[in-house]
């Protein structure tokens, strides 16, 4: 059963989970920016339908996160690969990884993933930094007014969630 559409809704975040589509979309992503790319591969690693892939794989095109190319004719073949709007969606992937390291602490070994700086061989986190300076900012010191593409659906939000901490 498909959700409803988020289209027309002034915020980033929703724009960036339609593109997804769901859990599966995004484990997709997650499987494509590893670097897997033909179909068997990734119905083995997410574990979903035939159908579910599918479908999920075409949601992904129209949204213009994944790109289909043929590798092989008779049969026709295809791979899937991010697109660089797909790509984008490492920051997303990366700040899930971060959260959920954090949650599974004692669960598991160590982190599945490592996301690290090819040049150097170092670890790499997601962090907020001040966009003049580049000087870390604290998560407590974090604060959030709405932007010039706020609609006054996002305007209340943001009143409503203030009157609330009040």
């Amino acid at each position: 059963m498909k959700s409803k559409s988020f289209e027309g809704m002034a915020c980033s975040m929703a724009s960036v989970m339609g593109a997804l589509g769901d859990r599966w979309g995004a484990l997709i992503v997650r499987d494509l920016y590893l670097g897997l790319r033909r179909y068997d591969d990734l119905r083995l690693s997410t574990g979903a339908s035939n159908a579910t892939l599918s479908d999920r794989l075409k949601s992904l095109q129209q949204s213009g996160l994944v790109e289909r190319h043929r590798y092989q004719s008779r049969p026709d073949r295809y791979e899937y690969r991010l697109t660089p709007r797909g790509q984008e969606i490492g920051l997303v992937l990366l700040a899930m990884v971060q959260v959920g390291d954090g949650w599974n602490v004692g669960e598991f070994e160590g982190p599945p993933l490592r996301f690290l700086d090819a040049a150097t061989g170092r670890r790499v986190l997601l962090s907020l930094v001040d966009a003049e300076t580049g000087q870390p900012v604290a998560p407590a010191r974090l604060s959030i007014e709405a932007g010039p593409g706020a609609d006054d659906r996002m305007r209340w939000r943001l009143e409503r969630a203030k009157s609330a901490t009040a």
